[in-house]
């Protein structure tokens, strides 16, 4: 009786997760499978596997100069939104850390990055940028094309996203700030510490796990941005902005090469894998946070 109770509580919990395990099923391990299938496939317009290719993909993208220079473009991509926004959410954190009249005020306006669409920032990013209405130009009494200048592109789409991905950092930083002991920082100021010294020492060893976290955060969503790109560039010029995500949409949807984005695909999921798990490990190897 024992044996059979505790097999009906096996099975039971299994039933509670069932909807789950479907949901998963169908929206992500499905659509992973179908993408490492494809990837070793020739296929059609319709993007129904027809020829079988093996790692013939594979090979194909590296003796693709196409493919090395978004690869280059996306990592340089990565660093600037990932670096800018980190530094962009803990400046805010750290200036709305104090009490003062209006705190709530600055608060939301660091936070409200997150709740906006980056196709909707992306079109108001646009016309900023305009090289004749634009009010960047006309602030900086410049007359320059940033976003068909393939030396600026980049730059202004690594900044756009930098600036939508700080309003979530801000709030991870804040959290974070909001857990270390004020009492350290006043017996550190007792013991003649400056405020850099107390930020170095105390405040960035106090965000240690939050830091990490944000880390690995970032640099996932920063390989994974497309609207931005899309709307602003559209992977130009040239090449310049061609990041790996909108070069897999291009050969998907426009060249219908659905074979080759799949073999691109697997490739991005592969490189974001290894730097989570370089990241997981550096982290274990003895990064202390006291």
């Amino acid at each position: 009786m024992n044996r059979r109770k505790k097999g009906a509580g096996f099975w039971q919990g299994y039933l509670f997760l069932l909807p789950s395990l479907i949901i998963f099923g169908v929206f992500l391990f499905y659509p992973f499978v179908k993408t490492i299938y494809l990837s070793l496939f020739k296929t059609n317009k319709m993007g129904q596997a027809k020829l079988f290719v093996g790692f013939g993909n594979y090979a194909e993208l590296l003796t693709s100069k196409s493919f090395y220079n978004s690869l280059f473009v996306t990592v340089e991509f990565v660093a600037i939104v990932v670096i800018g926004s980190m530094l962009l959410g803990l400046l805010g954190a750290m200036l709305c850390n104090k009490a003062f009249p209006g705190i709530r005020v600055f608060s939301t306006a660091y936070a409200l990055p997150m709740a906006i669409a980056s196709s909707s920032a992306a079109m108001i990013f646009k016309i900023m940028l305009d090289p004749t209405i634009g009010i960047v130009n006309k602030l900086l009494k410049l007359n320059i094309n940033w976003i068909q200048d393939p030396k600026y592109a980049l730059i202004c789409v690594a900044v756009l996203t930098a600036w939508l991905n700080s309003g979530i950092n801000f709030l991870y930083f804040s959290a974070g700030l909001s857990n270390i002991d004020e009492s350290i920082y006043e017996r550190a100021a007792v013991d003649g510490a400056n405020s850099a010294q107390m930020f170095f020492r105390l405040t960035l060893p106090g965000l240690g796990p939050i830091l990490f976290y944000t880390i690995v955060v970032n640099i996932i969503q920063a390989f994974q941005s497309f609207g931005q790109v899309k709307i602003l560039t559209q992977g130009g010029p040239g090449e310049s902005t061609n990041l790996i995500v909108y070069s897999i949409y291009r050969d998907a949807f426009f060249n219908y090469r659905f074979g080759s984005a799949a073999a691109q695909s697997v490739v991005l999921f592969i490189i974001i894998m290894i730097l989570t798990l370089i990241m997981f490990r550096i982290e274990k190897k003895g990064v202390s946070y006291s």
